[in-house]
C-alpha cells in the first residue's frame, strides 16, 4: 500500500499570503468524510493566515457551480472543490465523477484561475477514510498545496 504523499506543507514559499483569499466550495454529501478534508484544507490556510470563504453544496455534482460563483469574484485567487463520491451498484457513480470533473475544469479555464479538483473517487466509504485524514493522509491538505504552487505560476 503506497504512504501519504511526504511533502511537509511548512515548507512551502508562499508569497504574500495576506494578499491571498481561497474559495472552498465543499459538498455535503458523505459529510463524515469532507468535513474532515475541509478540516485538513483549513489547517494548511490558517498556518499561513490565508483568508478564505467556504460555501456548501449538497453534492460533487453541484461543486462546478459552485465553483464558478466563487471564481467570478475578483478578490477569490484561487478555488478548491471538496466532495466524495463511493462506487455504488449503478452507473450513478460515473455520470456524477465526469461532470464535477469537466465542470471544475471548465471553470478554471473560463475564468483562468486555479479551481483545484478535491473530489475523492473511490470504490468504498474505507478508500474515503484513508485519504481524508487516514492512512493516505488529507487530500484537503494536498488541495491547498496545489493551489498554492499553481498561484505561484
Amino acid at each position: 500500500m503506497t504512504q501519504a504523499p511526504s511533502e511537509d506543507y511548512k515548507t512551502l514559499q508562499v508569497n504574500n499570503p495576506d494578499k491571498l483569499i481561497i474559495g472552498i466550495a465543499t459538498a455535503q454529501w458523505n459529510a463524515h468524510i469532507t468535513h474532515k478534508l475541509l478540516q485538513g484544507a483549513a489547517k494548511v490556510l490558517n498556518y499561513y493566515n490565508i483568508q478564505f470563504v467556504e460555501v456548501q453544496v449538497p453534492g460533487s455534482f453541484e461543486l462546478p457551480l459552485a465553483a464558478q460563483k466563487l471564481a467570478q469574484k475578483e478578490n477569490i485567487n484561487a478555488i478548491i472543490c471538496l466532495g466524495c463520491v463511493i462506487q455504488g451498484d449503478t452507473k450513478h457513480f460515473d455520470y456524477v465523477c465526469q461532470a464535477a470533473a469537466h465542470g471544475i475544469l471548465e471553470v478554471g479555464l473560463k475564468y483562468n484561475k486555479p479551481v483545484i479538483f478535491g473530489l475523492l473517487t473511490t470504490n468504498n466509504e474505507q478508500q474515503a477514510l484513508d485519504r481524508a485524514g487516514g492512512i493516505l493522509g488529507n487530500k484537503g491538505i494536498e488541495a491547498v498545496i496545489t493551489a498554492l504552487k499553481m498561484l505561484d505560476i
